[in-house]
């Protein structure tokens, strides 16, 4: 027994110092401080990945992560206030005003998808077939289609905010609607209305078979939806968790769950969700 015991000691020891996997404590020690706080978006939430990925994380560790979904604007608050311990996020101009005001100690890029509009099958405003997603947005405006926006400061309302702007529109009026909600609600506010919204693509995929809407654009280079996971700054926040948030983190990266986020969602639709990034160079991502 003490052999045994001997070998997996050094085999635990060489794993760690060389492997690939995550530095995370092994199955069956309780970390010092077992919970941690974890706010992410909405769309990791109702797409379903972090319902698979949590249990996992908590069984190899030991850790409890407490998910919080908001929009990524609330998360990126939660995180400068010291309210959460680690950020899985996606709206990259505010993460790195987040790390240049010193909240964040590390982040690093996890994944990505991207944004498509969707709209009912008839698509009274004619986008299907403009190409750009700054067309498709000016017709929408031009013909005071009904418009489901998040309103909520999240990394998808931030990017519909940029793309009103391109195309050089003010979105006003009754034709377009703030719902105040996550990308689910979004979604189904937008099918109950007949009317067009901004989602990222695994969101809609998760719930699309409860909706009346369809894609009706997609592919434009400006829709990439980039995910970092940033720890939150202890020198700012000492009570911060950070040996779970580095933990969290780690397990993000390691090649296994990687490989788990490239085949997340193929069975059950056809396509992954979402296309697993961490290491890569994010000026060499596109679509």
């Amino acid at each position: 027994m003490k052999r045994i015991t001997w070998i997996l000691t050094i085999f635990f020891i060489f794993s760690t110092l060389f492997g690939c996997t995550p530095k995370v404590k092994p199955v069956g020690l309780t970390p010092d401080n077992p919970e941690i706080i974890l706010a992410t978006t909405t769309s990791t939430r109702d797409s379903g990945l972090l319902d698979e990925l949590l249990p996992i994380f908590q069984e190899q560790t030991g850790y409890n992560v407490k998910m919080v979904a908001v929009g990524t604007g609330a998360a990126l608050a939660m995180g400068e206030e010291g309210n959460a311990d680690v950020l899985l996020v996606h709206a990259p101009a505010a993460e790195e005003a987040l790390m240049e005001k010193g909240f964040g100690s590390e982040r690093y890029l996890v994944m990505h998808n991207d944004f498509v509009i969707v709209g009912p099958a008839d698509d009274p405003a004619g986008i299907k077939g403009t190409g750009l997603t700054t067309d498709a947005f000016s017709e929408i405006a031009s013909q005071g289609s009904p418009f489901i926006s998040r309103g909520d400061d999240s990394g998808t309302h931030k990017m519909e905010l940029s793309l009103w702007g391109k195309a050089g529109k003010e979105p006003a009026g009754d034709w377009y609607v703030q719902s105040g909600q996550g990308m689910g609600d979004t979604l189904r506010i937008a099918s109950e209305k007949f009317g067009y919204t901004l989602t990222d693509r695994a969101t809609y995929l998760a719930t699309k078979d409860t909706l009346e809407l369809e894609i009706l654009l997609e592919g434009d280079a400006v829709l990439l939806n980039i995910y970092h996971v940033i720890v939150v700054n202890p020198e700012k926040w000492p009570k911060v968790n950070v040996e779970g948030a580095q933990a969290f983190t780690e397990f993000l990266v390691s090649e296994e769950t990687q490989k788990f986020i490239e085949e997340f969602g193929v069975e059950q639709y056809g396509q992954p969700l979402f296309f697993p990034d961490a290491g890569k160079d994010e000026s060499s991502l596109g679509m």
